[in-house]
């Protein structure tokens, strides 16, 4: 095998998370600041340095209140998550065949439990490192370096798969080999492909062809 530890992000890469996340940007958004932000301009931040700097970014003086509002609204919409079609079908065959599987993400490590709950696809993973399990966050490669600790299997190649800038960033600047999907619905593939990822697959069983 190629990569005998694999690090995927979570949402828009294995969980079908970004209309939920669009939703709740545009309900907090709405109901905080009374006024209508491009959802380009919203959803730009997502799968970097968390929900905290993302709402930071939008207004610094009222980060409490979105991200508050933005979680009440989100919470309940885990409710309808998914997987995306051939995620279980990869994650099955690469733990069949002794792959070490990690998860770093953007989310809380409670929103991450909250997915887990409704779509129970956490027994795949030997190691998650959530938001606030780092004081840096993607694109700096803290949280990859983190989960690599964690399964132990820190000079073994390893590859982290993702669907944003960020992650490809950070797997650049982490010495993984950066694999980018395509199906997330948030980032482009232009916007995937100007960080030069190793990889740019567009099906999830197409992953397997490349790890």
């Amino acid at each position: 095998m190629r990569f005998p530890t694999v690090l995927f992000d979570l949402d828009g890469t294995l969980l079908d998370t970004g209309p939920i996340i669009l939703a709740s940007f545009r309900y907090a958004t709405r109901a905080v600041l009374g006024r209508e932000i491009p959802d380009e301009v919203l959803m730009a931040g997502v799968g970097g340095s968390g929900l905290r700097a993302q709402m930071a970014e939008i207004d610094a003086d009222r980060v409490d209140e979105l991200v508050r509002v933005y979680s009440d609204h989100n919470g309940p919409l885990h409710e309808s998550v998914e997987v995306f079609p051939g995620i279980e079908t990869v994650l099955s065959r690469l733990a069949d065949e002794g792959r070490r599987l990690g998860v770093v993400t953007a989310k809380r490590r409670s929103s991450v439990e909250l997915a887990w709950s409704h779509v129970p696809i956490g027994r795949y993973f030997d190691a998650v490192v959530a938001s606030e399990d780092t004081k840096a966050h993607k694109p700096d490669p803290a949280p990859l370096l983190s989960a690599l600790a964690q399964i132990g299997d820190g000079r073994a190649p390893a590859a982290y798969v993702g669907d944003s800038p960020f992650d490809i960033c950070a797997a650049h600047a982490g010495g993984l080999h950066a694999v980018a999907v395509g199906w997330g619905g948030v980032h482009s593939d232009q916007a995937l492909r100007a960080e030069s990822p190793h990889a740019l697959v567009h099906e999830p069983l197409d992953l397997l062809d490349v790890l």
